[in-house]
């Protein structure tokens, strides 16, 4: 599962820089394919990074990737029924959770993708869609391509990937099974602390 998940995250070129008023008028395909080049130019740009300097890496996920995906909506799908039974606290420390427990994947996992090249498939969008899949392809030196697609909603302020599939994995339905088991043996609170207590463990292995 984490070898998965860090394969996942680390192949994901993730989302959109431009201001809210561009990102309304740029196709949801565009964005995606402007930022995945600037992500891995910076990777590849950064000693650092590639390095495992975990402060940068984390620092470039905050900037550059996180403020463009609907945690919440991807929070929610994963939940599914179990949603609508936590409270309003619940789901606020579940999105919270949920959200370092993805930005701490990623991080692990980004430094070591500096040579992988992305193509990008015609967007399949009728005018107005306001829901749609962007497609593309990884290529990994040495390796056979590997399919990422984003799916993706326009928000009032612009587009957000609420879900990403990678050969076909979706994350929310890979992590739905896993908070369904942990829901139905500790409850909603069990969950939260089972998040709780990776994210410790992922952040003491950051200072090793």
């Amino acid at each position: 599962m984490r070898r998965l998940l860090q394969a996942l995250f680390a192949l994901l070129p993730l989302a959109v820089l431009a201001p809210p008023a561009q990102a309304q008028e740029t196709a949801p395909d565009a964005l995606v394919k402007s930022v995945s080049q600037e992500v891995l130019d910076i990777v590849r740009r950064d000693k650092d990074i590639q390095s495992g300097n975990t402060r940068k890496t984390i620092e470039l996920v905050e900037t550059k990737v996180l403020p463009h995906f609907d945690f919440v909506h991807m929070t929610a799908l994963a939940m599914g029924p179990n949603w609508r039974r936590a409270t309003p606290e619940q789901q606020r420390a579940l999105t919270d959770q949920f959200r370092t427990l993805l930005v701490r994947t990623y991080s692990t996992a980004l430094s070591s993708y500096k040579n992988h090249t992305i193509d990008f498939k015609p967007l399949r969008a009728q005018p107005g869609d306001n829901d749609v899949i962007v497609r593309s392809e990884v290529k990994q030196p040495g390796q056979q391509p590997v399919s990422i697609d984003y799916s993706m909603e326009k928000t009032a302020a612009s587009w957000k990937v609420y879900d990403v599939q990678v050969g076909g994995v979706s994350l929310v339905t890979t992590y739905r099974d896993t908070f369904t088991n942990e829901v139905r043996q500790g409850g909603i609170d069990g969950l939260i602390r089972s998040l709780e207590d990776k994210n410790r463990q992922l952040a003491s292995a950051e200072k090793k």
